[in-house]
């Protein structure tokens, strides 16, 4: 997995499996995701499908020019295509939320998600032994979420804004009560507890992700991670949104026999 950019001004994040690639969201001017892919030294005309989370400007204004330059498969949902943001693309692929997808080597499960948008998904990736998640873009955290998001090798979590930093920031009253709620983004507090929830011995990659550039800062998250277990920041990467962070692979097999307790 590797990113190209993450947070409130656009997100694009690639995830690679054997001979299969595919990006998720493309939040980029054609030429400013042409540029970043360079960097990574990445071919774009390589890849095997876009996948949409919702159809916000920073997940999907670069998604339809990027597919008519490369002629790209894109996958999303009904209500996200029905919002009318991704037009004329070449190839759609439709599906409803909580959908399994395939995709050359990977097996994709759509995960719905409260956020305020149509219809908003995140995704699990699975392929052979690895499991690797992308989760950002949810205002609170439900069963249904954590039953599909445990168990990952990797994890890209969304670890959005500080709630104090939040309230007292630039924001104006109506922003704030739409970024901290039920249909928002995750807090460092909330995202924590989810992880706090999760499947710890199995975790050997996490990503810290759309974090706010005015309403958080990086102490504040680690606060929260050290509370979560004092390990986690060792194996923690951190997605910025001018480069977004460069490949992290998977182990070759899954270690399960390190022991966490909750600190």
């Amino acid at each position: 997995m590797a990113s190209l950019g993450s947070g409130s001004r656009g997100n694009a994040t690639l995830v690679q499996a054997e001979q299969s690639s595919v990006l998720v969201d493309c939040g980029f001017t054609l030429r400013e995701i042409q540029r970043r892919a360079t960097e990574r030294q990445v071919d774009l005309a390589s890849l095997d499908a876009i996948l949409v989370t919702h159809e916000h400007s920073d997940h999907c204004s670069g998604v339809a020019g990027l597919a008519r330059h490369y002629d790209i498969p894109v996958y999303l949902t009904h209500g996200t295509l029905a919002s009318g943001r991704i037009d004329n693309c070449p190839q759609t692929r439709i599906f409803n939320g909580d959908t399994a997808l395939h995709i050359g080597a990977f097996t994709i499960q759509a995960v719905t998600v409260p956020h305020d948008a149509r219809e908003p998904v995140q995704y699990c990736f699975e392929c052979g032994e690895h499991r690797a998640g992308v989760l950002t873009d949810l205002g609170s955290v439900t069963s249904h979420v954590r039953k599909a998001f445990d168990h990952c090798d990797l994890l890209l979590l969304e670890f959005n804004h500080d709630r104090q930093l939040l309230a007292e920031g630039p924001y104006p009253a109506s922003l704030k009560r739409r970024v901290g709620g039920d249909w928002g983004h995750l807090s460092n507090t909330q995202a924590a507890t989810l992880l706090g929830q999760l499947n710890l011995q199995r975790l050997k990659h996490l990503v810290v992700a759309h974090i706010s550039e005015k309403n958080n800062s990086r102490d504040s998250v680690e606060a929260q991670l050290r509370q979560v277990h004092p390990d986690l920041l060792a194996k923690t990467v951190w997605a910025s949104q001018a480069k977004g962070f460069d490949w992290i692979e998977a182990p070759s097999k899954s270690v399960r026999h390190v022991s966490y307790e909750q600190a």
